[in-house]
């Protein structure tokens, strides 16, 4: 299907909470990949939530369609506080941003869109990224599973869309793509002619009738920069195909609904749909329901990550971090705000990491616990190592803190710590204390840096005794929210300035924090009372200082309207004012690119100088973003007083907003919005938190595939600068220390892309599923401009295991249960059933998908495993999956209800395909069916 922009997804994908089974048009009613995507994902979505919530013993009952309420509802009723939607709008963009890349970075690849009848390379891609998406689920790299998913999803639609699959009179899906154990037959050879001439270049099907009574399988062939193509065979047939203007002429792409093609369309639609919910379905099969949640981006609050010097001088401070998570975990266990996942990672000299990730608070203190001050002795220490590790582990939008009382001695680290920070919008404060005895070198000028590193993050530089560290972690609890959100973010080097704030009806839990030393300030409310940094205990608020940093907690009977603080100090100071709610957004910095399918692909540095600036963001309120109207989107810099530069927008629907400006800020700039909320009826201000500046250099890069382990992988990459041209230096990181080769220097010519290579070679023991985050720097020699890029790759063994396993229910005793179903509670009723993996990698795992009963089973480490489920009467079906070492799933179902309706039919090609109007039961009927058959 064509590819849409990414900014629509969300509008498309969130309408369909309102109606199942239809697809949101775009231009002339065609669905794209995007809604196509969206159709499925939600929807499988959908279907996991539910069961997470029935196993829970709540509903699943959304109050709404939008995505806050649905997180809302999957996350449990239960739950008290606020609930962000951003991540699981950020995941989900994720995934659609990368399905729409394909079409720019792999545009003239047949493989990657099933043309040119490339079927057998098409499903190895599937295959590939598949099991790549299963080893990086396994080891929670979620970022890298969800822009492989895009890639595959992509691959596998384009099937339906570019092959002769429908007009072969198939409605549901191929399953033969996703199981590779199964073979692709009957593919037309290449000296076979397969379509008639079409010399107006709208016939709805070319196809010969030969290849269609034969039922041979074929594709259009495609050509961006050549018109050749085997004689006789079909073209694609879109503008820019070369190929369509040879006879034979036309095409049978169906990615675009045309007049006569209308069918061929819909059903490509539809199969395609089915066959997205089947990946899907496996992926959530071998996932489980609560890591297939995270993977999308459900959860609740944002991840704990502590970054902790382990140096000989830091045992009190280790003691402060151990309480404030032991706090955190205590008083937030079971709201909202209770972490989703916690992150620990030790450093050293000359050691850092490992790091810990886990979703057990109690795993969690177990390892703070073990933490004890050792070594060091001198300054500096590799703290910027440490924070790499944490960065590149934790899941973007991260509240990220640092413990130290040294300096860095890795400080040629800062220029990727901050190309990291802008990638992953992950929040740094660091806490910084004072101790004696150590040599201490140049801790004023590491200090700084710290500062402009938490200053780019949106974060604080805390610096305290070590005394008064414990006064100062408050900021760790305020910040430990699902719905944090900025209003107003400045800094200053010095002097006097009044800044005005809005604050809405909706915020919660406002608090200011103010970073700097020898300064006066005074608040005031929209009626005019203030209260000035000596009024500790105030008419508007609370205000604490401790070390550098000031603390003021405003009153909860707050005044809604414009508020503002009046600073004056000699020294640099800091300004942050945040809140609690779920009206918020997020963007990406986006260039548009051309081609058969033109989008907007987000820009993995800086954007480009001397450019209006382009982005494309999404709006959420507490009832979606139905429940917002977006006034004001500007960019505005940081560090000094200017008015904002105001974009112009393009409203693509439902919260999504192109935004151009045209005079981009100098320096470093945030993006701000206002708008109003229409719950409330009050104003509001927005304000992101991580800063970005402009470049004239561009660094470019694409990775597809991933790596063996002790193979290497070459990555072609392009350098270009619109300023001074000469040398230009590179330097390439990546967070695993892999070795790599790469130029150290590229001659620039203004203008003109120089293109270079970069090697990375994974040991041979590195563990299938291990992503690695690579960052190129390049840097001009003539004006010291930079930029960057951020890549993800994967490290996966080779895997030859692709049999699902085997499970059959051999035993049902179900006759005590009584045929008036109101009289089941008192009854019970068993099953056992055989689960084998016979010569495969053996099973993983055995767990219930349904059932309200009681699972067991043998060892694992048999070769046949009698699982046995004991239930009510009154819970009349089972499912059990089983699941191999390496992904691959069976499972088993039954159910003691009377049937409804006439038996179902099954399509011979694999397993049912789940469609989107068909109730639970018939689903079930279905793979029973399909099962006895197999």
């Amino acid at each position: 299907m064509c590819s849409a922009l990414p900014a629509l997804a969300l509008a498309l994908a969130l309408a369909l909470l309102q109606s199942s089974v239809a697809f949101a048009p775009i231009g002339g009613g065609s669905a794209t990949h995007v809604s196509i995507t969206g159709t499925a994902l939600l929807q499988k979505l959908k279907e996991t939530c539910k069961a997470v919530a029935e196993s829970s013993g709540h509903e699943f009952n959304p109050t709404g369609p939008s995505a806050e309420e649905l997180v809302r509802a999957c996350l449990g009723p239960t739950a008290t506080g606020e609930v962000s939607a951003a991540k699981f709008r950020a995941a989900l963009q994720e995934v659609y941003v990368q399905n729409g890349l394909v079409d720019r970075d792999f545009v003239a690849s047949a493989p990657h869109h099933f043309n040119s009848e490339a079927f057998l390379e098409g499903r190895g891609l599937i295959t590939e990224g598949v099991v790549s998406i299963k080893a990086n689920v396994r080891k929670q790299n979620y970022q890298a599973a969800r822009e492989m998913l895009g890639r595959v999803l992509h691959t596998l639609q384009d099937f339906y869309s570019h092959s002769n699959w429908v007009e072969l009179g198939n409605t549901e899906p191929f399953a033969n793509l996703i199981q590779p154990d199964l073979p692709i037959e009957n593919i037309a050879a290449k000296d076979t002619a397969t379509c008639s001439d079409c010399a107006s270049g709208n016939c709805p099907n070319p196809i010969l009738a030969n290849i269609l009574q034969e039922k041979k399988l074929t594709s259009g062939y495609m050509g961006i920069l050549s018109s050749e193509k085997p004689r006789g065979k079909c073209s694609h047939g879109v503008a820019g195909d070369l190929t369509s203007a040879v006879e034979p002429r036309g095409g049978i792409s169906k990615d675009e609904r045309r007049p006569g093609n209308e069918a061929l369309h819909d059903a490509a639609v539809t199969a395609a749909t089915s066959a997205s919910l089947q990946l899907l379905e496996d992926i959530r099969g071998a996932a489980g329901d609560p890591d297939f949640l995270r993977l999308m981006g459900i959860a609740r609050s944002s991840g704990l990550c502590f970054v902790i010097d382990t140096t000989g001088s830091m045992s009190d401070d280790i003691a402060v971090a151990k309480d404030e998570v032991y706090n955190i975990i205590d008083s937030k266990k079971g709201t909202q705000d209770e972490p989703s996942e916690y992150i620990l990672v030790p450093f050293n000299d000359p050691d850092f990491g490992p790091m810990t990730r886990t979703t057990d608070p109690e795993v969690m203190k177990k390892e703070i616990s073990k933490l004890k001050a050792d070594g060091g002795g001198d300054t500096p220490e590799m703290c910027l190592s440490g924070l790499q590790i944490a960065l590149t582990g934790a899941p973007a939008f991260s509240n990220i803190y640092v413990f130290s009382d040294a300096t860095a001695k890795d400080i040629a680290l800062k220029d990727t710590i901050l190309a990291l920070i802008r990638s992953t919008k992950s929040t740094v404060s660091f806490f910084m204390t004072t101790t004696t005895g150590r040599k201490r070198r140049s801790v004023t000028a590491s200090f700084n840096d710290y500062t402009d590193l938490a200053l780019a993050s949106g974060g604080q530089a805390i610096h305290v005794t070590k005394g008064n560290l414990p006064e100062a972690t408050d900021i760790i609890l305020d910040t430990s929210t699902s719905a944090l959100v900025t209003v107003l973010q400045q800094s200053r080097s010095s002097g006097s300035e009044t800044f005005p704030f809005l604050l809405d009806e909706s915020l919660k839990n406002i608090t200011l924090y103010i970073t700097g030393s020898q300064m006066t300030f005074t608040i005031t409310n929209p009626a005019g009372v203030s209260q000035s940094n000596t009024q500790l205990s105030g008419s508007l608020g609370t205000i604490t200082s401790v070390g550098n940093l000031w603390r003021i907690r405003l009153d909860d009977d707050k005044q809604t309207g414009n508020w503002k603080i009046q600073m004056a100090s000699a020294q640099p100071y800091t300004l942050k004012v945040t809140g609690q709610n779920t009206i918020t957004f997020i963007y990406d910095f986006v260039v548009p690119f051309e081609g058969p399918h033109p989008g907007y692909a987000p820009i993995a540095g800086r954007p480009q100088a001397g450019r209006p600036a382009m982005l494309l963001l999404s709006v959420m309120g507490r009832k979606g973003p139905a429940s917002v109207t977006v006034g004001e989107v500007g960019l505005v810099p940081v560090s000094r007083a200017e008015q904002v530069s105001r974009g112009s927008t393009t409203d693509m629907g439902n919260g999504d907003i192109l935004v151009t400006v045209d005079a981009v800020p100098q320096g470093e700039f945030v993006v701000i919005l206002t708008g109003k909320d229409s719950v409330s009826g009050s104003q509001f201000q927005r304000q992101s938190t991580t800063q970005m500046s402009v470049s004239k250099v561009i660094v470019t890069a694409v990775v597809d595939s991933s790596v063996e382990p002790g193979q290497m992988l070459s990555i072609p990459f392009s350098v270009m600068t619109e300023g001074s041209g000469g040398p230009c230096s590179i330097n390439a990181r990546n967070d695993r220390e892999f070795p790599m080769t790469f130029p150290e220097s590229v001659p620039l010519t203004t203008g003109q892309y120089a293109k270079a290579t970069l090697t990375i070679t994974p040991p041979k023991d590195t563990p299938s599923g291990t992503d690695i985050t690579l960052t190129i720097d390049a840097k001009t020699s003539a004006s010291a401009d930079s930029n960057y890029a951020v890549l993800r790759l994967s490290v996966v063994s080779k895997i030859t295991d692709f049999v699902r396993p085997t499970c059959k229910v051999d035993r049902v005793a179900a006759d005590d249960c009584p045929a008036d179903v109101s009289q089941c509670a008192s009854f019970r009723w068993d099953l056992s059933a055989n689960v084998t993996d016979g010569n495969g990698t053996g099973i993983d795992r055995i767990t219930l998908r349904q059932g309200d009963g009681v699972l067991s089973h043998d060892a694992l480490t048999n070769l046949d495993i009698e699982a046995s489920y004991n239930a009510s009467c009154c819970s009349q079906i089972v499912e059990i999956v089983a699941v191999d070492k390496v992904g691959n799933v069976g499972t088993c179902y039954h159910s003691i209800a009377p049937p409804v309706g006439p038996t179902p039919t099954v399509p011979a090609g694999g397993p049912p395909s789940v469609g989107l109007a068909r109730p639970l039961w018939l689903l079930c009927l279905l793979l029973a069916a399909w099962m006895a058959r197999s």
